[in-house]
């Protein structure tokens, strides 16, 4: 497990502001903090070598991108060994519709958040490269109706703001 990096106020408050807008400029940064631009730059410089920033992504919108239907695979992996884990969850991380992996304990092995053009583009998906699978023992699938983004994380006992 990774050690957590000890942040000060102006560490936490540099990153609910980066959360919310990682394009703010290093000015504008030090202006809302209160501290000088170099210092935020300093900063932000610190926290991206320490692993606490890992990257800068741009989200998009699925639907716009004729990718409209989104769902959750729940997906069970017989037999669930090392040697199988690997080959299949980059053959997963491999396809154009997958969103996000994770590797779960219970009685699911893997959640998949994919995004597809339909109903029928969501079947051969879980057809073609799920249950065709030789590992792959069961899939269940949800859909997903909405999704909200969360507040910015924080390390524990820091209240959002």
């Amino acid at each position: 497990m990774a050690e957590s990096v000890v942040l000060d106020p102006v560490d936490l408050h540099l990153l609910r502001l980066l959360q919310n807008d990682a394009r703010t400029t290093y000015r504008d940064l030090a202006a809302q903090v209160g501290v000088a631009p170099s210092t935020c730059l300093d900063r932000v410089t610190r926290l991206r070598r320490s692993g606490v920033i890992l990257g800068h992504r741009l989200r998009l919108d699925p639907a716009k991108l004729g990718r409209g239907l989104q769902a959750l695979l729940s997906v069970q992996v017989r037999p669930h060994r090392r040697e199988l884990v690997g080959p299949f969850v980059e053959r997963i991380r491999a396809l154009p519709e997958a969103r996000s992996v994770f590797h779960l304990t219970g009685p699911d092995d893997y959640l998949v958040h994919v995004a597809v053009a339909d109903m029928a583009d969501l079947q051969r998906l879980v057809l073609d490269e799920f249950t065709a699978r030789r590992e792959v023992a069961r899939v269940e699938t949800r859909l997903i109706f909405q999704q909200w983004e969360c507040g910015p994380l924080l390390p524990p006992g820091h209240a959002q703001s």
